[in-house]
C-alpha cells in the first residue's frame, strides 16, 4: 500500500472520484424539500448523477469517496488492502469546499457520498457525519445529499447521519452470503442488513412523527438503496431476482443495483472473462427489477429453478409473455389494469391510457397507436373487439421468430433455434422455414395496409 501524505485537492479530487465509479448505486433525488431561501440550494425530485429528470432536464452530482484507504480486502475491489494503490483522504472541509464551489459554477446539483473504511467503520461515518453536518449547518447547503451508511458503524451515527442525508445505501456486495464469505471474508450478511432495518424501521417511525408534527425533521426521506455485483460468482439470474424482491419486501428499498463485475484484480477466486463485463445480463436484470416495482410481476413468474436465466435475446416481459401464451390474447376493451400491463409493447403510462380512454368509446388499433402502444410487439398478444390486428398464430416460435429481427439472430448464430426441428428436415430447411414465415407474415402485413 502506498500512502501519500501532501497532495493538493485537485489531485485528490482525481483519485477519489475515479475510485467511486464502481458504485452505480445512485438514482433519482425522490424527494421535495425547497429550501428555506437563506441556504443554498434545494433538492426537487429530479434525476440524478447525469440521469434525466421527469421533465426532461439532465442533472448531475459530485460522486466522490471520502477516502480509498481501507482495511478491507475484498477480492474483487480495486481499493483492497493488499493493492498497491496511492492512498488519500478528503477532509470534511474540502468536500464542504468542493461541494459549494461545484455548485455555485451549475456543475452538480447534488452530492453522492461513499467512502472506503478508514481505521473502523465507527471513525469512518464520524468523519462522513461531520461532512454533512458541516454542509447542512455551516455551509447551509440544502441541495442533494446520497450518503453511504457504512456497516458495523454504531447505530446513533447512522441515525444522526439519516437526519442530514436525503438518500443513504448500504451496499449488500454479493447476492448470496457463500459469495460473500468467498470473495469479502472481512465482511457479514448480518453486518450489512443490520444498518438496511435499522434505517427502515427509522423511517416508518419518523413518518408517523410527521403525521403528528409537521415540522419534525425528516429521516431519509427519500428512501435508502442497495447494489450487488452481478457475476462474480456462479448466481443465477433467478437467485439475484429472488434476493432483490427480498429486499424490497422486507427493507422497503427504492432501488436494487446492479453493477456487471469488472475485473480489476487478479485473483484465483474472480473469474476472469476474455468477453469483459456481462451488461447485456446486467441490462436484463435491471429490466426485470423494473417489472417486479412497477408492473406486477413476482421473480418466481419470470424465472424458476427450471429456468434460472434470462434470455438474452428476448427482454424478460417478452420472454415471459411468449412462455405464458395460455394467457393470451387479452382483449383491450376488456382487460383490467394488470392484465394490460403483461402485455408486450403497454407501458404502465399506455395502460392508463387506455382505460381512461375507453370510458367514452371502444378502442381499435389505429387508438392504440396514438395512445403509445408498441403494436409491432403487441399485435401478437391482444385483440380489439375481439379481432386481432393481423391474422396471427399463438406459437411460441412463430412468435419468438418474428419478435427477434433477422440481425439479432444472425449475431448470435441460432437464427433456428427456436423452431423444433423435424425429424426429416435439415439445417437448411429450418433457414428456409424461416425465411417463408417471416416473408409471409410481411407480407400479410402490406395486405392488410
Amino acid at each position: 500500500m502506498i500512502i501519500q501524505e501532501s497532495m493538493t485537492l485537485k489531485r485528490k479530487l482525481e483519485i477519489l472520484s475515479d475510485a467511486a465509479k464502481y458504485d452505480v448505486a445512485c438514482t433519482s433525488s425522490g424527494v421535495d424539500r425547497k429550501g428555506d431561501g437563506k441556504g443554498m440550494g434545494n433538492s426537487i425530485a429530479a434525476g440524478i448523477c447525469h440521469s434525466f429528470a421527469q421533465d426532461g432536464r439532465c442533472i448531475s452530482l459530485l460522486k466522490i469517496l471520502y477516502t480509498n484507504e481501507c482495511v478491507f480486502d475484498c477480492k474483487y475491489c480495486i481499493n483492497r488492502a493488499s493493492n498497491d494503490v496511492v492512498r488519500t483522504s478528503f477532509t470534511p472541509e474540502e468536500v464542504c469546499r468542493l461541494t459549494m464551489e461545484f455548485y455555485r459554477r451549475n456543475y452538480i446539483e447534488g452530492l453522492f457520498l461513499s467512502s472506503g473504511v478508514k481505521e473502523s467503520p465507527d471513525r469512518t461515518m464520524e468523519e462522513l457525519l461531520c461532512t454533512v453536518n458541516l454542509l447542512r449547518n455551516k455551509y447551509h447547503f440544502q441541495g442533494y445529499i446520497h450518503l453511504k451508511a457504512i456497516p458495523g458503524a454504531a447505530p446513533e451515527l447512522i441515525a444522526r447521519a439519516g437526519y442530514l442525508a436525503d438518500r443513504m445505501s448500504v451496499n449488500l456486495e454479493l447476492p448470496t452470503a457463500d459469495g460473500l464469505r468467498k470473495l469479502a471474508p472481512h465482511k457479514s450478511r448480518q453486518t450489512i442488513l443490520r444498518p438496511m432495518k435499522q434505517i427502515q424501521q427509522q423511517r416508518d417511525q419518523n413518518k408517523e412523527e410527521l403525521v403528528l408534527y409537521r415540522h419534525a425533521p425528516k429521516f431519509v426521506p427519500a428512501g435508502q438503496s442497495t447494489q450487488m455485483i452481478i457475476g462474480a460468482m456462479g448466481e443465477s439470474d433467478y437467485q439475484i431476482v429472488s434476493v432483490a424482491e427480498s429486499l424490497y419486501k422486507n427493507f422497503a428499498l427504492k432501488r436494487v443495483f446492479y453493477s456487471a463485475f469488472v475485473a480489476v484484480n487478479e485473483d484465483k477466486d474472480l473469474p476472469m472473462s476474455l468477453s469483459g463485463p456481462p451488461l447485456l445480463r446486467e441490462h436484463r436484470l435491471y429490466q426485470a427489477d423494473w417489472l417486479m416495482r412497477f408492473y406486477g410481476f413476482r421473480a418466481s413468474e419470470l424465472l424458476s429453478e427450471k429456468h434460472p436465466d434470462f434470455n438474452l435475446l428476448l427482454d424478460p416481459k417478452a420472454d415471459w409473455a411468449v412462455s405464458h401464451l395460455e394467457f393470451f390474447p387479452v382483449e383491450i376493451n376488456q382487460a383490467d389494469y394488470y392484465e394490460l400491463l403483461r402485455v408486450p409493447g403497454i407501458g404502465y403510462t399506455s395502460a392508463r391510457r387506455i382505460i381512461g380512454a375507453r370510458r367514452t368509446h371502444s378502442l381499435e388499433f389505429a387508438d392504440l397507436k396514438r395512445i403509445g402502444v408498441v403494436l409491432k410487439r403487441a399485435l401478437y398478444f391482444i385483440t380489439c373487439n375481439g379481432r386481432m390486428m393481423y391474422n396471427t398464430r399463438l406459437e411460441e416460435s412463430y412468435i419468438t421468430r418474428n419478435l427477434l429481427d433477422e440481425e439479432n439472430c444472425r449475431k448470435h448464430g441460432n437464427e433456428a433455434a427456436f423452431q423444433q426441428l423435424s425429424l426429416f428436415g435439415d439445417e437448411m430447411g429450418s433457414r428456409r422455414l424461416y425465411t417463408e414465415n417471416t416473408k409471409n407474415h410481411v407480407d400479410r402485413k402490406v395486405g392488410a395496409i
